[in-house]
């Protein structure tokens, strides 16, 4: 099991762990490092790393951007200390995600002929979707269909939302987290471009669950090239954690707080 799990997500967003079970999920799955990276949404406290029931816990954060080619990237955020930019950017953000999670609700609803009976609030994602149309008994659908026939970027019901640019996201990250780090390169439609951008940031997704095979020595090249360094995590989205992370050594080469 790795030592540091720098890639889950919470209640605050499309994750079903909540806060307070961190450090048992973390210790279950013999984690001692946990990064919380909820979308675009800043956990209850300001310290940057602290400590829970033993555990570690970094506060980080995921924000989508898009670059001039169109591309949109994950960049993840670590050892945030919050500020009054940070915090109105992201509070705009959530607006638009608020606007378009109960534009893709209605789309939804409107053509399975059926009441989702979803409160659309802050930390609203697509996934919150997903999981009621799976539980919904007038449905054939399960969570994977959900996003595969209806909501996913091709699907009758997806509605964008907007996206901010990856010269500004990146910055407003810097400016306010320790780490700057490109998520999961190797899921993009363009790896290439992807890692060209990750030459911005601070570090690169190198560890990550991607359930295929890959190889990951365009992501080993464009660390040396670049002199990037490495973070990975699970993207745990369940109480699951440690199925992907780094090693004590690789963790303590991050000089987080």
């Amino acid at each position: 099991m790795p030592y540091a799990d720098l890639h889950v997500h919470t209640t605050r967003s499309d994750g079903s762990l909540e806060l307070e079970a961190v450090p048992d999920a973390a210790r279950l799955a013999d984690v001692s490092v946990v990064a919380l990276t909820d979308h675009d949404r800043l956990q209850p406290f300001d310290e940057p790393v602290l400590e829970r029931d033993g555990v570690t816990i970094v506060h980080g954060v995921e924000l989508r951007v898009e670059a001039e080619s169109g591309l949109r990237v994950d960049l993840l955020g670590y050892g945030v200390d919050p500020g009054p930019e940070l915090e109105a950017a992201f509070s705009e953000i959530q607006r638009n995600r608020r606007e378009r999670g109960q534009a893709i609700v209605d789309a939804v609803e409107e053509r399975l002929g059926i009441d989702l009976d979803l409160a659309v609030d802050t930390g609203f994602g697509r996934p919150h979707v997903a999981r009621a149309i799976d539980a919904h008994p007038g449905t054939d659908y399960d969570y994977e269909d959900a996003f595969a026939h209806l909501i996913g970027n091709d699907g009758p019901c997806f509605v964008p939302r907007e996206i901010p640019f990856f010269e500004y996201g990146r910055a407003l990250l810097a400016d306010h987290c320790t780490l700057v780090s490109l998520a999961h390169p190797l899921r993009y439609a363009d790896t290439g471009a992807a890692l060209a951008l990750a030459a911005d940031c601070d570090a690169v997704e190198l560890h990550y669950p991607y359930g295929r095979e890959v190889d990951l020595e365009p992501v080993e090249r464009a660390i040396d090239d670049h002199g990037l360094l490495a973070t990975g995590g699970s993207d745990a989205h369940d109480d699951r954690l440690g199925v992907a992370g780094l090693s004590k050594e690789e963790y303590r080469h991050l000089l987080l707080p």
